[in-house]
């Protein structure tokens, strides 16, 4: 558990020095319009209940798929964890 907690504190660091502009980010998610789209087909979605499961405006996600706006914030995480494990995130979304 402590190697963990190391890690993880080391990671806080990291982000704090990236914040403050001392440090680059080693990578970096975007999420472009083609992303966004690509993400909710490969759920096999329409574009009303993938809004729905991610609780924003469909009128959000068309914004998004069709490259007028960008998502932020926990919209953005939660898409970044849907591209990465989109089985368990759907299935925890659904419960």
């Amino acid at each position: 558990m402590s190697k963990f907690f190391d890690d993880l504190m080391e990671s806080v660091v990291q982000m704090d020095e990236i914040v403050r502009g001392e440090r680059q980010p080693s990578r970096e998610f975007t999420v472009d319009a083609l992303q966004v789209k690509q993400i909710r087909k490969a759920t096999g979605l329409s574009q009303a209940k993938f809004a729905a499961m991610i609780d924003v405006q469909v009128g959000t996600l068309r914004n998004w798929e069709q490259g007028r706006r960008e998502p932020t914030g926990p919209a953005k995480a939660l898409l970044r964890a849907i591209h990465n494990d989109p089985e368990h995130v759907i299935r925890a979304l659904a419960g």
